[in-house]
């Protein structure tokens, strides 16, 4: 059995503004680029998985922007570890378990509901925001197949020094567009990923 996400009433609001404490205390620049159109609609986020801070990005993300009930998929292990993540919206997967199917059955159950975000990382592992594609693995292509129920949102997160003392976290976002039918959600995610990293390096000319 899966563990499913709880929302406690004192970790997930201490989460929430810890989230945006903690970014603050430790990066100089927080910028958001790209504009959020609500559809009054269920939000499925789909992020890069870049380190241990990005679902505190995307906790951030939520209270400044979407203002959701925050969910998000988090590795079985790694959710009985830190415990406290499964009172703060997250729920479980193990994908060398059956287990998987009801893990991708109950995202479809809260994407269903107008008041959830459920953030996930298609790639189902951190990896160097280096690299140059990101591939999704088959369960969230599985989910990909409904997107018509929900709005679903591109995330990319970049970390960039540029000449300061501390790190700025530059977040970009986007609406996915369902009439681009020529592309794959995988495609589309990809270019954009790319006019991210082209921007970083415009950004950088400007320093």
């Amino acid at each position: 059995m899966i563990l499913k996400a709880k929302h406690n009433f004192l970790i997930y609001p201490f989460f929430k503004h810890y989230a945006g404490w903690i970014m603050k205390k430790h990066f100089g620049v927080i910028q958001v680029t790209g504009q959020f159109q609500d559809k009054k609609m269920p939000l499925l986020v789909i992020s890069n998985h870049i380190s241990w801070w990005d679902g505190f990005w995307s906790m951030y993300l939520n209270v400044k922007i979407f203002k959701r009930k925050f969910h998000f998929m988090m590795l079985e292990d790694q959710l009985r570890k830190f415990w406290f993540f499964n009172y703060s919206g997250g729920f479980s997967v193990n994908k060398k378990s059956k287990s998987i199917l009801e893990s991708l059955n109950y995202t479809s159950e809260l994407l269903t509901d107008s008041d959830n975000m459920v953030l996930i990382f298609p790639q189902g592992e951190i990896s160097t925001m280096h690299q140059q594609h990101i591939n999704f693995e088959n369960g969230v292509n599985r989910l990909l197949k409904d997107k018509e129920k929900y709005q679903l949102i591109f995330q990319v997160n970049l970390v960039d020094y540029f000449s300061a003392k501390k790190p700025g976290i530059y977040i970009y976002i986007e609406n996915f567009n369902n009439a681009i039918v020529e592309r794959s959600v995988q495609e589309s995610y990809n270019v954009f990923y790319r006019q991210c990293v082209e921007n970083q390096n415009n950004l950088n000319r400007t320093k």
